[in-house]
Parts: C-alpha cells; structure tokens; sequence
C-alpha cells in the first residue's frame, strides 16, 4: 500500500500533468472542438446573424443534389491525384539527391527548397501569375513558342487551367518533405548498406530493399497529410484562377468559402465543410487501414 506521503507526492504530480495539458486542452475546445460543433449546428439552419431558421438536412440534401457540388468534388479528386503522389516521388527524389552530400550542403540545400513555404502565398501567386502570362513575355509562353507552338492562355483555358495549377504544385511544394524524408534517411543504420555491399547489392537494390522499406511509415505519413492538404487546397485556385474558367478549377474549399462569403450561405456552407471533413476521414481511415498493416512506429 502507498503510504500518505508518497499518496500526496503521487496526487501532486498528477496535478501538474492536467496542470501542463490545460492550455492545449483550452485551445483544443475553443479552436477545434467549438468551431467542429458549432459547424453541425449551423448546418442544420438558414443561417441568418440576427436570427436562423432551422431546416434539418436540407442543406445536405441541397449540396448533394447541387451540380456544382460534384464538380468541384471531381475537380479536387483530380488535383488530388495528379498532385499528391507526384509531390511525394519528387521530394523523395531530392532527398535521395541530397544525402551524399555534407551536412552544410544539405542545409543549403533544405534552405532553398523550403524557402517558398515560408514566403507570401500572394506572393508566390504573382510569381505564377508572371510565368503564365498569355502574352509572349510570359515564361510558360516562351518556353512553348521554343518548341513552335502557338501562345496559350493557361489561366484563361479550360483545358490548361487545372494543367496549370497543378504544374505549380510539382514545382514549389516540396520542402517539407524533402526535409523530412532527409531525416529518415539519415536515421538508417549504415550496417544494412554494408551489408548489402558485401552481397553486392547495386544502387537500384538498396533503394528498393532498405531505403524504401524504411521510409514506409514517413511515406504514409507524408500521403495522408498530403491528401488532406490536397482536399483542401483553397489558396491557389483562389489566386489564381477564382475557380474558373467555367468552375474548371472550382475546388471543395473554395466552393464552401464562396458559398459562406460571396453568397452568405452558411448552412450550406457548414454542410459541404462537414462532408468534406467526413471524405478525408474515410480515405486518411483507408490509407492506415490498407497501406499501414506491416508498418512498425
């Protein structure tokens, strides 16, 4: 049995844990847990700031009978997939690239990579919006017009603006990872690469046997947070392109931030928040489900 003194010392300590937690635990409920609520709630109204009216499903059953809706699913589906895994293979690549060299060589170049995650989104946006620019001083433009072929009008298209934002994407969002798959890369033990030298193991097959295997959890982790970034691109398609031409690029994201500020319809804002919450939870669910069975954390 515990005696008083170390029942006493045990309860102090106790304390301070929930002591310790408290301020995340405040910030969980107010920034999270609250706004998550409060999502369900207004979801189920006509939301009006000086008095709403409550409707039950309807916004749901709006949002799921609305075209527009579906589109802009589609459209995020796209973008998903041209750009999630081709994003992870590309700061794989890089890290790979990157590791013979020496420490502070790696830190410049992490430095360079991660730099536009760091910088103004608007910023970068007037980058882009430069590059692809419909007239010849456009870079994208010139660099067509090098190979004979006529300008384009890449934001303005239907049939390049989704081409468009995605190629920004495979070109400057990969700091992130690259930085962390450079640490697990680094966390390898030099003992399998020895040993598979003394078998005489090639280049390809020590990647593909002990890099790769290794790297399974960092890559599922970097898929799942990729994806669910990805569902909810808003900023570049808002800069960009506004959704357009003809919602070629309207995504999830933005269609709920038109709906709750240029049309004030929160309910049916609030309703398509939470189907696309629901979306990401069930593919991140399927990801751990399927791709994390032989992976050890």
């Amino acid at each position: 049995m515990l005696t008083r003194k170390r029942r006493l010392k045990l309860e102090s300590d106790t304390g301070w844990g929930y002591v310790f937690i408290a301020v995340a635990l405040i910030a969980f409920s107010l920034f999270t847990a609250y706004p998550v609520i409060n999502a369900f709630v207004i979801s189920l109204q006509e939301y009006r700031p000086l008095g709403s009216t409550y409707v039950g499903l309807e916004n749901f059953k709006e949002s799921f009978t609305d075209t527009l809706f579906w589109k802009a699913v589609k459209n995020t589906v796209v973008y998903t997939l041209l750009t999630v895994p081709a994003n992870i293979f590309i700061s794989f690549l890089i890290a790979i690239l990157i590791i013979p060299f020496k420490k502070r060589t790696q830190t410049i170049f992490k430095a360079v990579y991660y730099l536009p995650a760091v910088a103004s989104g608007v910023a970068l946006a007037v980058v882009w919006l430069w590059i692809f620019d419909p007239l010849k001083s456009g870079i994208a433009n010139q660099i067509v017009a090098f190979f004979g072929m006529s300008n384009q009008n890449w934001l303005g298209s239907s049939a390049t603006a989704m081409f468009s934002l995605v190629l920004m994407s495979w070109l400057s969002s990969h700091g992130t990872a690259i930085i962390i798959y450079l640490a697990a890369l680094l966390g390898i033990d030099n003992s399998y690469y020895e040993a598979a030298e003394i078998d005489g193991a090639t280049f390809l097959q020590k990647l593909w046997y002990i890099v790769v295997p290794f790297l399974k959890p960092t890559t599922l982790f970097l898929l799942v947070t990729g994806l669910i970034g990805s569902f909810q691109v808003f900023q570049n398609a808002y800069l960009m392109t506004g959704g357009g031409p003809d919602h070629a690029t309207t995504m999830v994201g933005l269609l709920i931030f038109n709906n709750a500020f240029t049309y004030f319809e929160f309910g049916k804002a609030a309703a398509q928040s939470l189907v696309l919450a629901a979306i990401i939870a069930v593919i991140s669910f399927a990801q751990f489900k399927f791709m994390g069975k032989d992976i050890e954390y």
